[in-house]
Formats: C-alpha cells, sequence, structure tokens
C-alpha cells in the first residue's frame, strides 16, 4: 500500500515514512492512495477472531514490508499483553445501548490501544534503522500520558510532551509527571490545547529545526493511529447480536481521530451504519456537521478537557474526501481554516457528511446529569467524556444497536464524578500510586522559539 498527502496527490509514501514522519512535509495528513474493500464474506470470516488476531488482519493491509508477518504478530501480542482484558476492550450493556470500553490499558484511556503499538512500532524502527529520534506531542490530557507509558525507557527515542498548564485534570497530569525514566520530558504550556498543537506543527514545518533534532509526533494524526484503532470498531461489531438490525456508533471526540477511524472502518466495507460525532460545548465539529459551518471559536475550559479543541486536525482527511480528492481545494480549504478561521462546507458537502455521521453537542449541565442518571439507574460509573457519547443517542433520532465509546476511566476526572453523584471515583490499585509521587514538569510560555530551545537544550 502507498501513502498520498492530502495537499499533494503526485508524490507517494512508504508507511515506515508515514509512521515516523506523522505529518507530511507539505504540511498534509497522510492517507492510503488507495484502499482495500473487504468483501461481506471476508469480513464475515473475522467474526470469530480474538482480538490480537483480528489486529494483525487488519493492520498487516496497510504496512506493506515494513516488517515481517511474524514480527507483526511478535509486536502486536507484546502490545496488548498489558491491557487488564484479554481481548484489549469490553462491551457491556447499560439500558437500550451498549457502552465499549477502551480503557483498560496502563493510563486508563483509549489512545493506548493504538499508543502501546506505535511505542513498539519505534522500538522496532530504531533497532533496525540504528537512527535515533524526538518525539513531540501535544495533550488535552489522555495522549501525553499514553505516549510517555509507550516510549518510556526505550533506546534511541526522547519524548517531549506539551500539555496546557492547569487546564488537564490532576491525574491526566501526574500520569504523564511522575515518570522517572530519563527519555521522558514534559512541558506545561501557557495556553490552551490548540496552542500546544499549534506548537508542535510549527516545530513541524520549520524543516531546519525537525532535521536537526529528527523529530517525528505520535499525535492523533499519526496514521499508525488510525488504523489501530479502526480495530475496536470491528471487533464491537462482531459482538453485537445485530438483529438484522443497523449498528451505530457514537464517539467522543475533539480532534476527529477517533471517530474517522470508524469511518475508515466503514470504508473498508464494515457495514456500519452512522458513526455521531459527540461533542462537548467546544461544538466545531457539531455545527460543521449539523449546519455546514466549520468556524473556530474560544475554546471553554470543560470538565471533559480531552475535548477542548477547535481545530480538529483530522478534519482535514475528511475534506480531503469531500472534495473528491482534489489536492488544491483542500489546501484552499486549509488555508481558509488558517487565515480566516473558517470553512463553510456546501450542501452538497454536507449530504455527503450526513450519510455517514451525525452529530451531538452536551452542555455541561447535561454531562453531569447523564453520569447521575447512568449511575441511579444503572449502577455504572461513567467519566465525562463517555456520558458525552453515552447521551448523544438521547439526543439523535436514530434506531438500531446503538454503540457507544468510554473512551477513559472515571477515576481520571475524581472532581466531575464527585459534583455528579457524589462519590469519589478510585484509581486502580496498581496506579494509586502516583497520587504521592514527586511530579517533574517545566513551565513554559506559548512562545515556539523558547520551547524549540528548551527541548536542543535536553537532548
Amino acid at each position: 500500500m502507498k501513502y498520498i498527502s492530502t495537499r499533494n496527490s503526485t508524490k507517494t509514501f512508504e508507511f515506515k515514512d508515514v509512521f515516523i514522519k506523522g505529518l507530511a512535509d507539505d504540511g498534509g495528513l497522510f492517507i492510503p492512495e488507495s484502499l482495500n474493500k473487504y468483501s461481506d464474506a471476508e469480513i464475515n470470516s473475522f467474526r470469530k477472531l480474538e482480538y490480537n488476531e483480528l489486529a494483525k488482519k487488519i493492520i498487516s493491509t496497510f504496512i506493506g514490508n515494513f516488517m515481517s508477518e511474524n514480527d507483526l504478530s511478535k509486536i502486536i501480542d507484546k502490545s496488548y499483553s498489558v491491557f487488564r482484558k484479554k481481548n484489549v476492550v469490553n462491551l457491556i450493556k447499560i439500558g437500550d445501548r451498549s457502552v465499549l470500553e477502551l480503557f483498560h490499558g496502563p493510563t486508563l484511556a483509549f489512545k493506548d490501544v493504538a499508543m502501546q503499538l506505535l511505542g513498539n512500532f519505534y522500538e522496532y524502527y530504531l533497532n533496525n534503522e540504528k537512527q535515533k529520534i524526538n518525539i513531540v506531542v501535544a495533550t488535552s490530557g489522555d495522549t501525553g500520558a499514553a505516549a510517555i507509558d509507550a516510549i518510556k525507557g526505550k533506546k534511541n527515542v526522547n519524548i517531549f510532551v506539551l500539555h496546557p498548564h492547569n487546564r488537564v485534570s490532576p491525574v491526566q497530569r501526574k500520569l504523564m509527571t511522575t515518570s522517572k525514566e530519563k527519555n521522558v520530558f514534559n512541558i506545561a504550556i501557557n495556553g490552551n490545547f490548540d496552542d500546544c498543537q499549534n506548537l508542535v506543527k510549527s516545530m513541524f514545518a520549520d524543516k531546519i529545526f525537525s532535521n536537526e533534532i529528527k523529530m517525528s509526533g505520535v499525535n492523533s494524526i499519526n496514521w499508525a493511529r488510525i488504523i489501530a484503532q479502526s480495530v475496536y470498531y470491528f471487533y464491537s461489531y462482531f459482538l453485537v447480536d445485530n438483529n438484522n438490525q443497523p449498528i451505530n456508533f457514537s464517539v467522543p471526540t475533539g480532534n476527529f481521530g477517533d471517530v474517522y477511524a470508524g469511518y475508515l472502518a466503514k470504508k473498508m466495507g464494515l457495514p456500519i451504519n452512522k458513526l455521531i460525532v459527540a461533542t462537548n460545548q467546544n461544538d466545531i465539529l457539531h455545527r460543521a456537521i449539523s449546519n455546514g459551518s466549520y468556524e473556530v471559536e474560544k475554546v471553554a475550559e470543560t470538565i471533559s478537557p480531552s475535548m477542548d479543541i477547535q481545530i480538529a486536525s483530522n478534519f482535514e482527511r475528511l475534506i480531503y474526501d469531500l472534495h473528491n480528492g482534489d489536492d488544491l481545494q483542500t489546501i484552499k480549504a486549509m488555508n481558509d481554516i488558517k487565515k480566516k478561521g473558517k470553512y463553510i462546507i456546501n450542501q452538497e458537502n454536507l449530504d455527503k457528511i450526513n450519510t455517514n455521521f451525525l452529530s451531538s453537542k452536551m452542555s455541561e449541565e447535561e454531562v453531569l446529569k447523564t453520569i447521575k442518571k447512568v449511575y441511579e439507574k444503572f449502577g455504572v460509573v461513567l467519566d465525562p467524556h463517555s456520558a458525552i457519547g453515552y447521551g448523544a443517542f438521547d439526543k439523535v433520532d436514530i434506531s438500531g444497536n446503538n454503540i457507544a465509546l468510554a473512551t477513559a476511566h472515571p477515576s481520571k476526572f475524581p472532581d466531575a464524578i464527585k459534583n455528579a453523584i457524589n462519590l469519589k471515583a478510585e484509581l486502580p490499585k496498581k496506579l494509586a500510586y502516583i497520587l504521592d509521587e514527586k511530579e517533574i514538569y517545566d513551565i513554559i510560555g506559548n512562545n515556539v522559539d523558547k520551547v524549540k530551545q528548551h527541548i536542543k537544550e535536553r537532548i
């Protein structure tokens, strides 16, 4: 399989380049030049596979000659051996819908599913290529912790994590900042997540700097994360007794990465009916999908901080699709977003979106009410992000077998849980120690030159 950039469809790349670069040199996102679609018979043959075996089937189609089938098998088994569930994820029934628990990895968030795999991909690549790299990543809370856990202690790689100062939960922060490994560096930026993300993008765009430090990225724009996340859509689809009813997924999302993985699964042939883009009050994606207005507004701080995003980076991949692979139109759209702060989706393209996606928005009060309702009625505690995914089905008119993605463990957001149901959400015993551990991080202003200098001094 060959890859192209959303901003240049003439130049092709191997998976190795796509994985290591993360972001294309022209600022675009990598996508397959063409996509293999499974037949109904092929999809049915996946039905009884355990999670690891299913992952091997799906991921192998994307990586080309990056590694042998045997090496991929070993890496997938190693990556998922650290999860608390044998089959990585867990599907439960809550009322009239199913909930897919994705938080059984080492840092209690869905990001672990892809990030553990990426960490071992990096180790494999760097050992074979005899290279050293520096990963620079922005996080709204969960990505940073998952990336650190996946990369810590590995040879030939450092990781620098930028998080918005005082805008992640204390547990989210401590899962990052209590690491004592010498290849881990935490940076608190005086700003919001979009500021952190823009700093990382600026560093990637500075080719002198990025080449000098051999910079790589593991944010949700990294294609390897998308393909890893697509697996659990297949797996959970097979767990549901569909009774010939359509299957819909509700995905709490800010950066459009996790829901795009579902869209990829659908493009690969998985018969998903609708994907619901579930947002908090930072609702740029809801506005784009419901009325065609992708317009940047000020980021609001919420009790679901991983979704406190206004510029959804992965949306560029969908824009490329809407324009039928026209890279010039994609560039124009992205320039409009950068310069004008908005991109207006015409009715024809909005109709295309609505064949695959619906959307919803939840206020802070609605999130708390959903947590309370689910707990009182079913005895299950949902974190704020998962509550947004679960509650989305109450806001859209759709029938069938409905699956909501639970993306984080409630213990990561104790204040919100306490506020909603007056209950202390306890960390799993294995992680409780972090609450008393010394934190290590540096606070830097929202200035790319200062961040660059900070990184160069530590490599």
